[in-house]
């Protein structure tokens, strides 16, 4: 049997969950059971996905963030200028967002 022939298993773990209750308008509501069904998928997942995919873009932009703080520790304990210093950050920050 080669490498191509072999089934792909996938094994997921469980993780621990929590039920949550919150308020939502009945508009929004409507809406996002509409989408749900439009993707062909349940309140819950959708409601999952969007909560997950906002979730992964804030921790990135956290990390970012964290990255920065760190770099500008770093260059002031070699860099006496403050300017310069924030001169570097921000082309840092521009070639991030390119």
């Amino acid at each position: 049997m080669n490498k191509h022939d072999e089934e792909l298993e996938l094994h997921l773990r469980p993780r621990a969950t929590e039920t949550v209750s919150i308020k939502i308008p009945t508009e929004t509501l409507r809406s996002l059971e509409k989408v749900a069904d439009n993707r062909d998928m349940t309140l819950e997942a959708l409601l999952k996905f969007y909560i997950g995919q906002s979730l992964r873009r804030d921790l990135a932009k956290l990390f970012s963030e964290r990255v920065l703080e760190s770099t500008a520790e770093v260059l002031a304990r070699h860099i006496e200028s403050e300017e310069e210093i924030l001169t570097i950050i921000q082309e840092i920050q521009a070639e991030a967002t390119l």
